[in-house]
């Protein structure tokens, strides 16, 4: 952050192909830190799958607030300001900031103190797991910090500068980490190992990096103040408005755009409210911990990884589609849409069949000292590509003004998880092997498919997408042949090298089977592979094999 002080900025806009590239590398480096992190967690005496289920119970709360602060900041802000961009309003853009500094901040500072009041409520009553009250209560300042953050964000994301964004959340990661195993290790030598006590310490370790996020984000805006004055004073097309009838605007768009993620939040908390109550029906309130735990802990960490590969899309999606509905010209987005929607089956389906055919060996791997969990793993990778179709469209659908749509949808999908969760976790897996926690992981998995598929059915009434059952086709064939090859390579392995050294080699090799197979198959059109990183010559090599 040092190099900031004192030094004027550049402001840039960058291409949408790079703002992919650039969130996609600070998405997987951030999540490599966030596994490693959890790894340690899980893995440290004292913490393991109770820790993980009493962090993760309080962080669901918290992240619900946050989802209802600032979670649709970000993406209202970007539409807004892209739109006043796209007409030469600067002036406008960066009065829309503003205002939504000050109106999410508030917002931020009540419903933070709000949760650090009723810690002790939502701890006893709501979550059944009194030991969370620590963690709520050192989460709540976060929120204050995030919902401005958000709005930082979103504004710089309005101007197609992705980079901040992507520098803020890496800086804030690696702060978390770090605070994380160095608080974790401070607590376990004073208190003896108190799995409470250390979760409290893994929830203060957030708060104090979210605090670390804020200072670097109103750090660089500072040190771009001065040009954005400037553009401010060459702006053209301004139109005045009010301070209400801006933060009505701001309203319009955020409110329906946080439906979604509330919606999602809500989703959540149904299995940190339905689980441990549902499993007390027929085994003891701490091993119901410990399964909530295993769920809440580990395998969605691991479920969750793939999407960090998405989330590039789905954040430069909403300003893209926006700029090109403002612009009239909407088939400029089209190709842009079907390229990210591709990505996401072609990340998704390997990424659920590997974690499906190596459950085990991967949860051996990666916690030695807590491995439980391979059924689980298993059903929940099935929702991966749901999820990520689903993030896409939904993305797609903001950025064309269809805010409310995404939000039924998702509404309907947490009323079919609700309902299968009540059902399904409350029988013992003993006498249905889908009860229980399984019975969580599969009402995920129906809820996301069903809106899935409906998601694209209405998609398709907006725009003209050039996709269909077909795009699937040569993913799935690549896909299998990788599958085929990995269980072949992992079994000729298996008797020569180390489990750890099995799995390792084994996914490395199938991934690089998979990426020939996908170019061999000409997944990607020509003007689609010239486009990714060294896309140009990959494929002058491929067209002098005569592949494409």
């Amino acid at each position: 952050m040092r190099k900031l002080v004192g030094k004027k900025r550049k402001l840039k806009k960058t291409s949408f192909l790079k703002n992919v590239v650039i969130l996609v590398t600070a998405h997987i480096f951030i999540k490599i830190i966030g596994v490693i992190n959890k790894i340690y967690l899980t893995n440290k005496q004292g913490f393991g799958d109770e820790g993980n289920a009493i962090y993760s119970s309080a962080f669901q709360i918290y992240a619900l607030f946050l989802t209802i602060s600032s979670i649709g900041i970000p993406n209202a802000v970007s539409k807004i300001v892209s739109e006043r961009l796209a007409v030469g309003d600067s002036k406008g853009a960066h009065k829309t900031f503003k205002i939504a500094v000050i109106t999410f901040g508030f917002l931020g500072f009540i419903l933070s103190m709000f949760l650090c009041m009723y810690s002790k409520k939502m701890a006893v009553e709501w979550l059944q797991i009194p030991e969370a009250r620590l963690s709520l209560l050192a989460l709540s300042p976060a929120i204050f910090f995030v919902s401005i953050t958000s709005v930082i964000k979103g504004y710089f994301n309005g101007r197609e500068n992705l980079n901040i964004g992507a520098h803020s959340q890496t800086i804030e990661q690696i702060f978390r980490t770090i605070l994380t195993i160095s608080l974790i290790e401070f607590i376990a030598q004073t208190t003896g190992f108190d799995t409470r006590v250390m979760a409290g310490g893994a929830a203060i370790a957030t708060t104090l990096s979210e605090i670390v996020c804020f200072i670097y984000l109103y750090r660089y805006y500072r040190s771009v103040k001065g040009e954005i004055a400037n553009e401010i004073r060459r702006s053209v097309n301004y139109k005045y408005k009010g301070i209400r009838k801006t933060i009505k605007e701001i309203l319009i768009v955020s409110i329906p755009m946080s439906i979604g993620p509330i919606i999602g939040g809500i989703n959540k908390n149904i299995d940190s409210m339905t689980i441990i109550r549902g499993l007390k029906k027929f085994m003891t309130e701490t091993e119901a911990k410990l399964e909530y735990g295993i769920l809440s802990g580990k395998i969605d960490t691991l479920v969750s990884f793939p999407l960090s590969f998405n989330s590039a899309f789905t954040s430069t999606l909403i300003p893209v589609v926006s700029a090109a509905k403002a612009s009239g010209d909407i088939n400029k987005a089209n190709k842009k849409i079907r390229f990210s929607m591709l990505i996401s089956i072609l990340i998704g389906v390997p990424s659920t069949v590997g974690m499906v055919i190596f459950a085990e060996p991967i949860l051996e791997f990666l916690f030695p000292n807590q491995p439980s969990g391979g059924f689980l793993l298993q059903i929940s990778a099935i929702s991966i590509t749901f999820i990520m179709l689903n993030q896409n469209i939904n993305s797609v659908l903001h950025g064309l003004g269809k805010t409310i749509v995404p939000s039924i949808i998702l509404l309907l999908g947490a009323i079919i998880k609700l309902v299968l969760n009540t059902v399904l976790v409350q029988i013992n897996p003993n006498e249905f092997i889908l009860g229980g926690t399984a019975g969580a992981a599969t009402s995920t998995v129906i809820s996301h498919g069903i809106t899935c598929i409906i998601s694209l059915a209405i998609l398709k009434k907006y725009i003209n997408l050039q996709f269909g059952i077909k795009d699937f086709l040569k993913p799935i064939f690549a896909t299998v042949m990788m599958a085929v090859c990995m269980i072949f390579i992992y079994n000729e392995l298996i008797g020569i090298f180390s489990a750890k050294l099995c799995i390792i080699l084994t996914l490395l090799i199938s991934i690089i089977i998979y990426l020939l197979l996908v170019l061999i198959l000409k997944i990607f059109l020509e003007e689609d592979l010239k486009k990714i990183p060294l896309g140009i010559h990959i494929y002058s090599i491929l067209k002098k094999l005569k592949i494409y």
